[in-house]
């Protein structure tokens, strides 16, 4: 593990931190990536929307894969959670991450988490992809297959009506509790034949076959169930800056992934915009570009209107 100032300290292991690091280095400067080894991509039984693999690629390889990719390049990791941040007189930072870290610039790349519906062993169940957060992702795998997603309010009722397009058999489960949208999302959700299931849950089992739930008016079965409960950003170190945020929580930067504090970047699910892999990959290429050439010219080896 290298020490000293780094000229960019990278927070969050998944993608885009990766993706990150990676460009740095071979921009050949100094950089750190600090993972606390909680990448939501882990998650992934199989991506099929990934652009380059054919045949889908599960989330462990491609993180996998990223990893040997910085190693090549020499990029400096450290293994833990950073757990603050604080500026610098002179303009950089110091992080603690179980170690004290000093950088000139910073990117966050610290992602979301799913709000997981109260079921045990909820992230196997992701794991094996019968409880799925991503309709983006998934939705064209169950073209015209019995689905469900879970929640009462917004979030679910959004999901529902975009899983509509890929087949017919909807079903939003509130699970007891009251549905909280407004007159006009119900309309909508009955006139694209939603059906809205208000009785609370007695079983669940979840099987190769897909899932089963026992409801008020009997067992019925899914071959996936969504969860429509949104997300919570990892905003933490975002707020210890004082960034500003949007009203999600996510973090709003500019056309550079430059937030509203000089030196700190952004990337990845913790931004505002769309949670995808190759999004966060290409928030992070722009980054690491921004910041190597905001370096560039502190070294006077940088034309201005190049920028």
């Amino acid at each position: 593990m290298a020490t000293g100032t780094f000229d960019c300290a990278v927070v969050g292991g998944g993608p885009a931190g990766m993706t990150a690091a990676i460009y740095l280095a071979r921009f050949r400067r100094r950089v750190v990536l600090i993972d606390g080894g909680e990448s939501r991509a882990s998650l992934i039984p199989r991506s099929h929307n990934h652009p380059g693999y054919p045949d889908g690629i599960h989330g462990d390889d491609l993180l996998d894969r990223m990893r040997q990719q910085m190693d090549r390049f020499g990029v400096s990791v450290l293994r833990g959670k950073a757990t603050d941040i604080a500026r610098l007189p002179n303009g950089g930072f110091a992080i603690a991450a179980g170690q004290a870290l000093a950088a000139d610039h910073v990117i966050l790349a610290t992602g979301s988490r799913d709000r997981l519906p109260p079921l045990d062993g909820a992230l196997d169940h992701v794991r094996r992809g019968l409880l799925r957060q991503c309709p983006i992702c998934d939705a064209y795998e169950l073209t015209g297959q019995p689905v469900a997603v879970i929640g009462a309010g917004d979030c679910a009722a959004g999901e529902a009506l975009f899983l509509r397009h890929y087949t017919p058999d909807i079903a939003l489960l509130t699970l007891g509790d009251e549905l909280t949208v407004a007159a006009p999302v119900r309309e909508k959700l009955e006139k694209a034949g939603v059906r809205i299931v208000t009785d609370p849950a007695a079983d669940w089992e979840f099987g190769e076959g897909g899932v089963g739930v026992t409801l008020g008016g009997g067992p019925v079965r899914f071959r996936a169930v969504y969860s429509g409960l949104g997300i919570d950003p990892q905003n933490s170190l975002a707020r210890r800056l004082g960034l500003d945020l949007a009203e999600d929580g996510r973090i709003t930067t500019d056309a550079h992934q430059e937030t509203s504090v000089p030196r700190v970047f952004a990337a990845g699910d913790v931004v505002t915009g769309l949670n995808q892999i190759a999004v966060a990959m290409a928030q992070a290429e722009i980054a690491a570009t921004r910041v190597h050439n905001l370096l560039r010219v502190r070294e006077d080896r940088c034309l201005a209107d190049s920028l």
